[in-house]
């Protein structure tokens, strides 16, 4: 099922459903760039099936079908997520987020305890102010150098970002893989080739399709606070982090896990990037299936 959410403010948000209509709901978050067709890749769409739950996604703010919100922050993803709780009916949800997705869902699981019973994060971003954390360490040169761009130029982050999105679209799945495998580790890279990123860059594209304003508006949320306390998450949080990551390198994780109260933390000695989540996505619907 397909819908659109409007806001308090006046908005528009993109909203899907797949698997059981009757199922537990899980409200994922996709990563940065992305859109929400990334929730639903056929195995985990079966998976949840089987788990009786109900995968719901949207398209984050200036991504896809969804209206942007420039200037938007983390922590405001909670009044989206409520207005798509108000309009869909649910009154309890568990949630994921992968990726850039992560720190959504942990501001759902802060923010939103009357909803939230429990969230968990897949290779998910730390804080960038996060204190006594080196937020650059292990990742890929190109990811820093595009980041400390965007610090110190943002004009010219802008353009360049533009160009990435232009490049990205004229490309078809199988041009786009052997350029980013310079930047995944050998299995990641694999994976590139293959039919889980053919319709992960179907995804993306989808995403960028209006514009780079979802894209930039994430990236820039990311860097700023998240205005919200980690030490406030009360329910249950599963953290989820390949040791090969270099796009999102472990250590966020392992500094999340020191500041979030409860945490289960579970680290992957053979998982990149991407293959994190194409591997254990079932895992993650088993875990938050027990905390309905």
């Amino acid at each position: 099922m397909q819908c659109t959410v409007h806001t308090p403010d006046g908005r528009l948000l993109a909203v899907e459903d797949r698997g059981d209509p009757a199922g537990w709901p899980v409200l994922v978050h996709h990563g940065t760039p992305s859109s929400r067709r990334a929730a639903f890749y056929g195995p985990w769409v079966r998976d949840a099936a089987d788990h009786g739950l109900r995968l719901i996604s949207y398209d984050r703010p200036g991504y896809g079908d969804s209206s942007p919100a420039p200037g938007r922050t983390v922590a405001g993803t909670v009044a989206d997520v409520r207005a798509i709780c108000a309009e869909l009916g649910i009154e309890r949800l568990v949630t994921w987020g992968y990726s850039g997705g992560g720190p959504h869902a942990l501001a759902c699981a802060a923010l939103l305890p009357d909803l939230v019973t429990a969230a968990a994060s897949l290779a998910g971003l730390a804080p960038f102010d996060a204190s006594g954390f080196d937020w650059f360490a292990g990742k890929h040169p190109d990811d820093v150098e595009d980041t400390r761009l965007y610090l110190t130029d943002e004009v010219s982050a802008w353009k360049q970002m533009n160009q990435y999105r232009k490049e990205f679209l004229i490309a078809s799945a199988g041009q786009a893989a052997p350029a980013h495998e310079s930047v995944h580790p050998q299995d990641d890279a694999a994976v590139m080739r293959g039919g889980y990123h053919g319709f992960m860059y179907s995804c993306t594209k989808a995403g960028l399709a209006p514009g780079s304003l979802g894209w930039w508006d994430d990236n820039s949320a990311h860097l700023r606070p998240w205005s919200f306390d980690l030490a406030d998450i009360a329910v249950p949080v599963l953290l989820m982090h390949g040791r090969q990551d270099i796009l999102v390198p472990p250590g966020h994780s392992e500094w999340l896990a020191k500041h979030i109260p409860g945490v289960e933390m579970r680290l992957f000695d053979a998982d990149g990037h991407a293959t994190l989540a194409q591997n254990h996505v079932p895992e993650v619907h088993a875990w938050l299936s027990e905390k309905r």
